[in-house]
């Protein structure tokens, strides 16, 4: 087979499983990634590859593409890595999204938005950090954008994520306006009270000003985004 274009969105996204099973993270964030590189020189593709923002520390937040990378965690490090190998193609793109989220979930496991309205439709209470930011992507929304980089065949490093900087916190109870839940449910919560195996950077927030000057299709801004999700839901139930 000789694709034109590979879109290389294989990846172990558990955070967790990462960094307490890295040999697995290595095998398929690194050596993966080495293979379909090596796959696509020899078939003459262009490579669009999906990284992450966790390649960033945390510590400042609104990272440029220029930013210099730092993970904190084993997850980040294979993703980083990755990156590298895939810069070694003549012709590349590098698209960072962040906590992406859809109306469907994606490799058997339910997605930050769906796992949010579930609970809280349940009359369930849910316990929401106040001290992680981000700028969540409608995975629609990022198929968009990957169309269009596949049309033009735009190269480099792009920040493909949506266009708000949110805490998880003010990200739930958004959720919880569009699509009509209790707000009342929502309980603040310190990153430091949960332990997980891998450290989360504390704002991993991306800058989307090149994505918005140089695409037709832009990073939406969370509101839109999140009516764009309660519309595909009412298309798709559950």
């Amino acid at each position: 087979m000789k694709p034109d274009v590979v879109v290389h969105a294989a990846t172990l996204t558990d955070v967790d499983k990462c960094e307490t099973n890295k040999e697995l993270a290595w095998k398929v964030n690194v050596e993966g990634t080495k293979n379909i590189i090596e796959a696509a020189k020899a078939a003459g593709s262009f490579v669009i590859y999906i990284s992450t923002d966790y390649v960033f520390s945390g510590e400042k937040g609104n990272y440029k593409e220029d930013a210099t990378p730092a993970p904190i965690q084993y997850y980040g490090l294979t993703k980083l890595i990755a990156e590298e190998i895939v810069k070694t193609q003549a012709e590349y793109f590098i698209a960072r999204p962040s906590v992406i989220y859809g109306s469907t979930p994606a490799a058997g496991k339910v997605n930050f938005v769906l796992w949010v309205i579930e609970t809280l439709r349940k009359g369930e209470r849910v316990k929401i950090v106040t001290d992680q930011w981000n700028t969540p992507t409608l995975n629609t929304n990022l198929a968009e954008m990957t169309l269009e980089v596949i049309e033009r065949r735009l190269t480099g490093t792009f920040h493909l994520c949506g266009g708000t900087r949110v805490s998880r916190f003010e990200f739930t109870q958004q959720i919880a306006e569009v699509f009509d839940l209790d707000k009342s449910l929502i309980d603040t919560a310190l990153s430091s009270q949960f332990t997980w195996p891998a450290k989360r950077p504390m704002d991993s927030s991306l800058d989307t000003a090149k994505a918005n000057q140089m695409l037709k299709h832009k990073p939406l801004k969370m509101s839109e985004a999140l009516k764009q999700l309660k519309l595909e839901l009412s298309q798709h139930p559950q």
